[in-house]
Formats: C-alpha cells, structure tokens, sequence
C-alpha cells in the first residue's frame, strides 16, 4: 500500500457505459464471474448456479433517504444541500453546495418548505456543515416529505417515480444511507425465495452509505488518504449466521462492498464477527487480509475510487484490471444502475 497511488487505479471508459437507467427487470443485468485469470459471462439470473447449499448470504438492509435538497440562503443565493446523516430529529450533518459557503450562524430555506440554521463545520477537510433545524418538526419526516432521492452524481436526470423504486433494495429496512448498496439492486423476491429452496442462507447487517462514497481520493499516494466515516449494526443473528456457515464448511459471500466493510470492521483476529453497533472508518487496500468473506457479488466502480482499491484487494490488483478491461471490452454497463461481478478471493 505504500508506494500504491490512485494512478494505480485508473482506467478509461467510455461514457456510454456508464448506466443511466436500470436493466428491465432487476434480475435482467449481466454478471461476469471472476475466479483469478477465469473469466465468464454470465446473467445475474444465473447466479444461483454458483451458489450452493449451505453458503451464506449477507445483505445490507440500509434504506436510501431523500437526501438532496434544493434551497437558498438568507441573502437570495442559491444552495443544494446533500444530507451526509441525520444525527438526531432536529440536527444533522450535510454536504453544502453554493457559490459561497454558508457562514456559521446563517439561516438557510429548503426544499420551499423549513428552515435550518448553520451551526458549524466537520469532517476530515472541513467540508461538512452542521445543521440545527430552525422550525418545528424532525429531519426524519421533513427529509421524506421534502427531500429528493439523491442519484450519484454521474446519472444525468433527474430522480423519477421509477427510481424511487429501483434505487432501493427490495429488502430496505434501516433508513439512514444518502447513496444504495448497489450489488443488491439485482435481487428480486423470486430469486431469494428460489435461494432458499436451494439451501443458500441469507443474514443482514447495516451500513448507512455516506455522500462520501463518492468523494474523490485527492492525495497522490492511497496510504495517505482518510476515509469518512460510515454507521454499521451487526445483529446478533448476523454474526451466529457466519459463524454456523464456517463450521458447515459454507461460504460467507458479501452482497456489496458495504457489507464486506461492516463485516470486516467487525471481524475478530480468528475471523469471528462481534455483534453490535459503531463507526468505521476502514479502508481496505491491496494487502489487507480479509478475515470474514469469501466471495464478493459487486457492481463496476468508478476508477480511482476506494471501492476499485477494495475489489483489487479482495481478487487481486491485476485480476481486476484485466476483468474491467474485458467488461469495457464486451459493453458491460458499468456503476449504480449497471451489471455486477461475482469475486472470488484471491487466494
């Protein structure tokens, strides 16, 4: 990890690649299962065939909330504001957009609909505003009722009815994440239920995805970067659930990369997982022995992103290269709304 730089990281893709829409049906992507130098072609339909009795299933239930707000301050200027967490009903912590940064103290309007005012600054770089709100109600409400659901930044239209639908998991419970764990777009109540029939066991843990998902790595070397900072719970159930599939000799396999990070937050030198609740800041480059997962289910990632340094840990630097030059090869549609990879661990 010392000498990585983001460099490393980087690929060139063709903006029609970028998926700005999802497949038909959730199930209808495309799924390129990587094993080392092995590399095939599959639908995501198919993935119960690489499963078996008695492999474990972990998803992320964290549900997207409707996060962006579009609002102005005190003097007329323009703001959108992207919520980053809602601490508590009347505080939360967001991301702010303006031609001139909001002073400490100032009064902003959203969404046509409250106001909120600027009581400080946080985060790593100082880029994250704290807000108290300034009217009656609570965040949680007045976020679902005013709110937008926050598409990444790299799909060009506007959030509709349909995404509303297809930006959530059909499994989302916890509310609390501002980006979805994408790998679990493509389950549908079918396949889970056919999955079961199959022996395949399923656990769920949280992680609430931060706006900081896509920030960008700004420093050259990776061993310099810091991580936000990211909600996760581990239910008891989860963790019993992992340990009895290792003693069946199953495979733990994470849908997401979010729920690799909450495992593996989680993890015990001997590869148990304490249950319970907290913080992570982890991130994982190549090097990192992972000590929960066996196997990956993830969609394409942004180049130079965290998330491509993770999946280049857990399957190998230049197995990833070469799986993402065959993807760009063979038109795969890539990020949020794109198809998904099945990741063996490097060995």
């Amino acid at each position: 990890m010392t000498s990585l730089t983001v460099d490393d990281f980087d690929f060139s893709l063709p903006p029609q690649l970028i998926a700005q829409h999802p497949a038909a049906e959730r199930r209808g992507s495309r799924l390129l299962h990587v094993a080392g130098n092995s590399l095939a072609d599959r639908r995501f339909a198919d993935l119960p065939e690489l499963l078996r009795a008695g492999d474990l299933l972990v998803f992320n239930d964290t549900r997207v909330i409707k996060a962006r707000f579009y609002g102005h301050k005190e003097s007329g200027g323009q703001v959108e504001v992207m919520i980053e967490r809602i601490a508590d009903a009347r505080h939360a912590i967001c991301q702010i957009r303006a031609s001139k940064a909001p002073r400490v103290g100032s009064r902003l309007r959203l969404g046509q609909a409250f106001n909120v005012r600027v009581t400080g600054r946080s985060g790593a770089a100082g880029d994250l505003f704290a807000l108290e709100l300034d009217d009656d109600g609570d965040f949680w409400d007045l976020t679902e009722r005013h709110g937008k659901l926050p598409l990444p930044p790299y799909i060009t239209h506007p959030a509709d009815a349909a995404d509303e639908t297809r930006y959530q998991t059909i499994y989302a419970r916890a509310p609390g994440a501002v980006a979805a764990p994408t790998a679990g777009l493509h389950f549908d109540a079918a396949m889970l239920a056919s999955l079961q029939a199959q022996g395949v066991n399923t656990a769920f843990v949280t992680l609430h995805v931060g706006a900081g998902t896509y920030r960008p790595v700004r420093v050259q070397r990776i061993a310099e970067h810091r991580m936000h900072s990211e909600r996760y719970d581990i239910p008891a159930a989860a963790a019993a659930a992992i340990a009895d599939a290792r003693a069946a000799g199953g495979r733990v396999i994470a849908v997401g990369t979010t729920s690799l990070r909450a495992l593996e937050s989680a993890a015990l030198a001997d590869g148990a997982v304490r249950p319970g609740r907290g913080e992570t800041e982890i991130f994982i480059t190549p090097g990192y022995q992972f000590r929960v997962v066996d196997r990956l289910i993830t969609n394409f990632h942004l180049p130079k992103s965290t998330l491509l340094m993770l999946v280049s840990a857990f399957a190998g630097v230049h197995v990833i290269r070469a799986a993402y030059a065959h993807a760009i090869a063979q038109s795969y549609r890539f990020f949020s709304y794109g198809d998904a990879m099945l990741l063996e661990k490097a060995p």
